[in-house]
């Protein structure tokens, strides 16, 4: 009777111990798959999973987890939620760098474990550059210097870069207005050039890759509306007709090149000369120099290196097409008052800008005469003498500017005019 209670009690423990383990086994991690990526962009992308079976417990969480290395896990803060339960659903990833692969499972958990799905990569597509505009720098009338720097080429090769401009906001590289200066990342300088004096422009710079073109900031500058020699004297300019010159007399002692003038102070030196040289009126630079510059020969004026680079001395025809004709009435060119020029300074109105001052002249034999009575100013046009060329000279008791031609050796004013 004790033997068959002992097997009996034997085979329960033996049911029990079954049973037990058949409810364990009922209860597992949950089944899914990885749905594959679509909808991808430069930061984002759609998932998402299927779940078929939950393991036996309900699934408490399910969504998409990935990572820029393989085997992400929810251990990461780069997961999706998406709900519980079993069967499809679909998750959204967002915040992804551009031009970068991604690896990702889908995920489900349940009370035994988080089970992960297949994985699957991809990569999100590359962007436009991003770049800044350089401010603007070395800005004179016609020409001035800017740049970029590109900081990331979208993960696509910079083709293209440089810098637009317009008068208007917003330039585009639709314009001619725009430099072309190389390829790749990083900083680049660009010259601006073809500008108009006294001008505000808008300007942008740009970098081009196969996504397309991107903009840094919009910066402006204005054109100046003066020109430097070769020795830092600033003279303000004015535009009249097609014509850009300059609005006071040539000072400088040396070529653009930065090689000396000579300076000739003695009468019969100058008398003899027939090489270049200038001179102050009356020999004193404190007097005269700031305001009615300097002196010179023709011969200085022949050398073509007195004015500032990109500037000349006008020829004989650019004077008459700046006064309409060859001896007309020259008040539109002078300075109005008295100031400067003797009285009655006839017919004075400088409507143009121009504003002619009257800095007297050095005769051919060195003498000086009529500083407030007279301007004179040189062409770079020889007349058929060898031993004369043409200038215009205006009176303070004269409204007009009449073309003539004189020896070169006389030392007279030179207005510059800007190349074309």
């Amino acid at each position: 009777m004790k033997n068959v209670l002992r097997i009996s009690e034997v085979i329960i423990l033996i049911l029990a111990i079954f049973l037990i383990h058949s409810c364990k086994k009922q209860k597992e991690g949950p089944v899914i798959t990885t749905t594959a990526t679509s909808e991808i962009t430069q930061t984002s992308a759609s998932s998402g999973g299927n779940i078929s079976s939950d393991g036996g417990a309900s699934v408490t969480a399910r969504g998409v987890c990935w990572s820029t290395s393989a085997n992400p896990t929810t251990a990461l803060t780069t997961k999706t939620s998406d709900g519980t339960g079993t069967g499809a659903f679909t998750s959204s990833l967002a915040g992804l760098t551009v031009n970068t692969t991604y690896f990702i499972r889908a995920y489900a958990t349940n009370s035994v474990e988080t089970a992960y799905g297949n994985e699957i990569s991809f990569t999100t597509s590359a962007g436009v550059p991003t770049l800044t505009t350089t401010a603007a720098s070395s800005i004179a009338q016609t020409t001035s210097i800017s740049g970029g720097n590109i900081s990331s080429d979208g993960g696509a090769t910079i083709t293209a870069r440089g810098v637009c401009w317009s008068i208007s906001a917003n330039p585009t590289t639709a314009l001619t207005t725009k430099t072309s200066d190389g390829a790749g990342t990083g900083a680049f300088t660009s010259s601006l050039t073809g500008l108009t004096a006294n001008t505000t422009y808008y300007f942008r710079a740009y970098a081009t890759n196969s996504v397309g073109t991107a903009y840094g900031n919009q910066l402006s500058f204005t054109t100046t509306n003066t020109v430097t020699d070769i020795e830092g004297n600033i003279y303000n300019t004015i535009t009249i007709g097609t014509q850009t010159w300059m609005k006071e007399n040539l000072k400088t002692t040396k070529y653009n090149d930065g090689t000396p003038i000579p300076l000739v102070t003695d009468n019969i030196a100058w008398a003899a000369l027939t090489t270049p040289s200038y001179c102050w009126y009356n020999n004193d630079a404190t007097t005269y120099k700031n305001t009615y510059g300097a002196l010179y020969n023709w011969y200085t004026v022949n050398t073509g290196k007195l004015c500032p680079t990109g500037w000349h001395v006008p020829t004989d025809a650019e004077w008459t097409t700046l006064l309409g004709g060859e001896n007309v009435p020259g008040g539109r060119l002078k300075e109005i008052g008295t100031t400067h020029w003797s009285s009655p300074n006839a017919g004075a109105t400088n409507e143009t800008g121009f504003t002619a001052l009257p800095g007297g002249a050095r005769n051919f034999d060195g003498s000086y005469y009529d500083v407030g009575k007279l301007g004179t100013w040189w062409s770079s046009t020889e007349y058929s003498s060898s031993s004369s060329a043409w200038f215009r000279p205006m009176n303070y008791n004269d409204t007009n500017v009449n073309r003539n031609y004189t020896n070169k050796q006389n030392g007279f004013s030179v207005r510059c005019l800007r190349n074309n």
